[in-house]
């Protein structure tokens, strides 16, 4: 007897095509939206965690951070031309330490260098970044060197001195910034040449331009600013020393050097340093560990 089954037919019906695809069309559309609002979606980088209050307390005690620095040196501060915007490692690495003690900055512009470390040895700034010298160590406390600066000297057009090898002569007129650590070393290093000490950098970029002196002594940072407003200027080939910059605070901060001590090394190493090197127009840097301190 023949069966009243009916064969089942193991063949798609037509329509099953189109909606497997139309199913797998709207999965893709559903992962694409997806990962696209995943793709915009804002970074969010955590703030860094502030300073403990012992730490603001030894740092900032007035409750702002009080930062010393010069004009002309792109170490401290330089002014951007047509704006009010202040640049330098001192100032911008000043705000970074600033915004972790959750303390308000505030710049505080000193003729020259010499008058910002006495400012720092008694109390009246909190912090700057500056070359640290045995004889500076002994009046302020500093933490690892934070750059690398190559010493040298700036000459005009036609003066006598001509290479590095020709400025310890008789008759040579060096010039230096009155009480830094370049007149201090150059003093003990010197046989014949004069040192003529200037109040600023400004005045030394004057004695230049009216030849009361035939070179100018610091380090390259300061020495290529100085250049870019004397035209016929040249910085000589060569090193005369290294200097070492640091961070400096008044002495017994000792709970807020170790917290610097830390943050240094990140600066450092996140580049933070770098930035605020590059912000400036910071030239003439090397490698602070090796030789030649002046």
């Amino acid at each position: 007897m023949a069966s009243s089954l009916k064969p089942v037919s193991m063949n798609p019906p037509p329509w099953m095509p189109f909606r497997r695809r139309w199913l797998a069309r709207l999965a893709f559309v559903a992962l694409s939206t997806t990962l696209g609002a995943c793709s915009t979606a804002p970074v969010l980088i955590p703030a860094p965690a502030l300073a403990p209050e012992a730490v603001r307390q030894s740092l900032a005690p007035t409750g702002e951070l009080r930062i010393g620095v010069y004009p002309g040196s792109p170490s401290s501060l330089v002014r951007v031309t047509g704006s009010d915007e202040l640049r330098g490692v001192t100032v911008d690495v000043g705000r970074e330490l600033a915004r972790r003690l959750g303390v308000e900055p505030r710049i505080v512009v000193h003729e020259r260098l010499a008058e910002v470390v006495e400012s720092l040895k008694v109390g009246r700034v909190d912090f700057t970044i500056t070359n640290a010298s045995p004889a500076r160590a002994r009046e302020v406390d500093f933490t690892a060197p934070v750059v690398g600066l190559e010493l040298g000297y700036l000459v005009m057009s036609g003066s006598p001195v001509t290479s590095i090898d020709a400025v310890d002569r008789p008759g040579v007129r060096v010039g230096v910034s009155q009480g830094s650590s370049s007149q201090a070393a150059l003093g003990n290093q010197f046989r014949q040449a004069v040192l003529r000490p200037a109040a600023s950098l400004a005045q030394a970029s004057q004695m230049l331009r009216s030849g009361a002196i035939d070179a100018f002594a610091t380090n390259k940072g300061i020495l290529n600013e100085m250049a870019d407003g004397l035209p016929g200027s040249r910085l000589l080939d060569g090193r005369w020393g290294i200097e070492r910059l640091a961070v400096a605070v008044p002495k017994g901060r000792e709970t807020g050097l170790r917290y610097l001590a830390q943050r240094v090394s990140e600066w450092r190493a996140d580049g933070t340093v770098q930035r605020a090197a590059q912000r400036a127009g910071l030239r003439g840097t090397t490698d602070p560990g090796q030789g030649d301190a002046p």
